[in-house]
């Protein structure tokens, strides 16, 4: 009898056992979004609130990934190393308040780069001159990441800067064009400004483009548009 309630017990303790992982497990699922999403969000606040010139100068003679197809899907993991080891190098910051997007600009297109900011895509890419394409991850959280693009519009303003100067740019283009759409990468005479993030579920992708109409100086009130404090 006794032996018979002993093998009742370890029975009861295994179920128990797997019942609690099973709960775990079933609670990471349903979780696993909005912890994503808040890493992520933590990640490109806490960049853009560390962002200094020094950091960006040192930063900038770093070596960047620019293969665009090793970009992977963004996953927790991913996010996780990113937030905990802190590798990625930002070299400057993005705004369009009018969709509220304000972001690290990073070097390359490292997993760590597109889980904080939008990368770069071009090691010989220069903030005013020329093209000066942008990727970044769409996110199905608003507010994150390249996600506000979606919501842009012709003639709103993009605002780029290296702490040391402020580049506005006027958005003229906005379309939907196929991923292997290298050309949007390619080097221009013309001041531009290319962002790229994914549409229809990562099918096709967004391009946004847009002219540089004024550079300045960077000073305290002008800066204010990054939100960098």
């Amino acid at each position: 009898m006794k032996e018979k309630n002993k093998r009742s017990s370890k029975k009861n303790l295994v179920l128990r056992i797997l019942a609690i992982i099973l709960l775990i497990v079933g609670l990471i699922l349903v979780f696993n979004g909005p912890i994503q999403n808040y890493f992520v969000k933590q990640n490109q606040t806490t960049t853009l609130k560390k962002l200094t010139k020094s950091q960006i100068e040192k930063n900038k003679n770093k070596k960047g990934m620019f293969d665009f197809s090793k970009v992977q899907d963004m996953d927790i993991a991913k996010v996780t190393k990113s937030r905990v080891k802190n590798t990625a190098n930002a070299i400057g910051a993005i705004a369009i308040p009018k969709v509220k997007l304000y972001l690290p600009i990073m070097l390359g297109l490292s997993d760590d780069s597109l889980s904080t900011g939008g990368g770069t895509m071009r090691a010989d890419q220069v903030m005013g001159k020329g093209n000066y394409p942008l990727a970044g991850h769409y996110m199905t959280s608003k507010g994150i990441l390249f996600s506000p693009l979606e919501d842009t519009k012709i003639g709103q303003k993009v605002y780029l800067t290296d702490l040391k100067k402020v580049y506005v740019y006027k958005i003229y283009m906005k379309r939907i064009v196929d991923p292997t759409a290298v050309w949007l990468v390619n080097n221009t005479k013309n001041n531009i400004v290319t962002l790229i993030t994914c549409a229809d579920g990562g099918i096709n992708r967004w391009a946004i483009r847009g002219n540089l109409i004024q550079t300045k100086k960077a000073t305290t009130k002008n800066l204010s548009v990054f939100k960098l404090k």
